[in-house]
Parts: C-alpha cells; sequence; structure tokens
C-alpha cells in the first residue's frame, strides 16, 4: 500500500484533468495538497472540497506558470501554508494546434514558455523547501516529446525538452536526495484534448492505434504518479515512464 502519510504536494494544473486526478489520489494516499490554477477557480474549489472530503487540508493558489515572479509567490505561499513541500507535480500545459506552415513566433513561445519553462522555474524554486529533507519531483511529458506530433510541433518540441530537462535535473539533484521522474501520457480524454476526439472517426483512428484499445481517463494517467511520490520508486532516478496504452514504446 503506498502511503504518503505526513507529506504535502504541490500540484501545478491541478484544477481540473490529471492534475485533479492527482491531487484527489494524493489525498486518498494521506498527504496535504496544494494546487494551482489560471482561471477557473470554481473548478480549482470543487477538488478542494472533494480532496478535504478525506480529511487532508488543500490549498489552492492562481499562478501562471510562465512567469517567474507568480511561480516564486505560488511557492512561497504554498511553503508558508504548510511549513513544506515535499512533492511537486508539474502537470500545468497547454495543447494548440499549428501547423509548422502558419505557426507564429508567439505560438512557438506561449507554449514554451508555459510547457517548458513553467517547469524549470516551478523547479528551480521548490528547491529550497526540499534541501533538508529531500523530496520527489515529477515532471508531466508526453509521447509526443518521444516521438513528435504533426501539427504540434511547438508541443512536441516542449515535451521533448522537459524530457531532456528531467533526466539532466535527476542527475544533478539524486545526491541531495531530490528524485526527478517523468510520466509520458499518450491520448487523454480531458478538457484540453475534446475537441480532437470528439469526431467519432477520429476517436475510434485513435482507439485502433492503441493495444489496450482505449483513450486512457486522466485516473488512468495519474496511477503511476503516487508511486513517484513514494519511497517505492527512491532507486528510479530520470525515468520516463510511458503510460499509453501500448501505443507507444520507447526503450
Amino acid at each position: 500500500m503506498i502511503s504518503l502519510d505526513g507529506k504535502v504536494a504541490l500540484v501545478t494544473g491541478g484544477s481540473r484533468g490529471i492534475g485533479a486526478a492527482v491531487a484527489l489520489l494524493f489525498a486518498k494516499a494521506g498527504a496535504d495538497v496544494a494546487i494551482t490554477f489560471v482561471s477557473d477557480r470554481k473548478s480549482a474549489d470543487r477538488v478542494k472540497k472533494q480532496i478535504e472530503r478525506f480529511g487532508r487540508m488543500c490549498f489552492t493558489i492562481r499562478a501562471q506558470a510562465s512567469s517567474s515572479s507568480s511561480v516564486r509567490r505560488a511557492v512561497a505561499e504554498a511553503g508558508q501554508k504548510f511549513g513544506r513541500i515535499d512533492i511537486l507535480v508539474n502537470n500545468a500545459g497547454i495543447w494548440k494546434r499549428a501547423p509548422i506552415r502558419s505557426m507564429s513566433e508567439k505560438q512557438w513561445d506561449e507554449t514554451m514558455e508555459v510547457n517548458l519553462k513553467g517547469v524549470y522555474l516551478f523547479c528551480k524554486a521548490i528547491l529550497p523547501l526540499m534541501k533538508k529533507k529531500g523530496g520527489k519531483i515529477i515532471n508531466i511529458a508526453s509521447t509526443a516529446g518521444q516521438r513528435g506530433e504533426a501539427e504540434y510541433s511547438h508541443y512536441a518540441a516542449s515535451k521533448g525538452g522537459v524530457i531532456a530537462f528531467t533526466k539532466s535535473i535527476a542527475v544533478e539533484l539524486a545526491p541531495r536526495g531530490v528524485y526527478v521522474n517523468c510520466v509520458a501520457p499518450g491520448w487523454v480524454s480531458t478538457d484540453m484534448t475534446f475537441p480532437a476526439l470528439r469526431n467519432r472517426s477520429a476517436l475510434r483512428a485513435i482507439e485502433r492505434s492503441i493495444p489496450r484499445g482505449k483513450v486512457a481517463t486522466p485516473d488512468d494517467i495519474a496511477g503511476p504518479v503516487p508511486f513517484l511520490a513514494s519511497p517505492l520508486s527512491d532507486h528510479l532516478v530520470g525515468a520516463t515512464l510511458c503510460v499509453n496504452g501500448g501505443g507507444v514504446m520507447i526503450t
């Protein structure tokens, strides 16, 4: 049984989708949780109430992952609220179609700033709270970062960057007792992917490409995260768990 009793986790983008599922699993495992959101306070408050039903504390923080001042403030507020942060899950991200022929610099920069720079900013800001007793950092990447994704090259590049960044800082931080790993989801049914999955013929084609035969739910992706946050994964350093139903197999 995985137990996170006495631990405190910060989950970015924790108001919905994969982030919300992770936050709830952490609470079930005994952790108190801080979640960040950008604009949807109602969803954040809904997750907060669900966490509190498990008898755990939840703190919601409005934060923009691409802003260094916003990230520093969010981490400081979470640290002040709980006195410590043991686990960081970098989940906040965006996925917007942009074929390379028409992609603007603004579209490229926005995706890079949220998906890659945001991971860097939160990792850097959290370390002073982890330096004494160590901790766990789990970065949410994507199979797109492993194999590429047509018409979403900026997204794929950002997630490939997350995977390389994870491996790099994992080596730096492991001697300090901070263990960094990565989860790479495939297709997931969330608000973000709904426009792509609502077409039935497209959905059937996607399902045929997945050996398990289904698009993941947020819970499917969240499942391995408490393992990575627990002592059971202490000898995993810089690993990328492919959570995609067999759709992409990377050796």
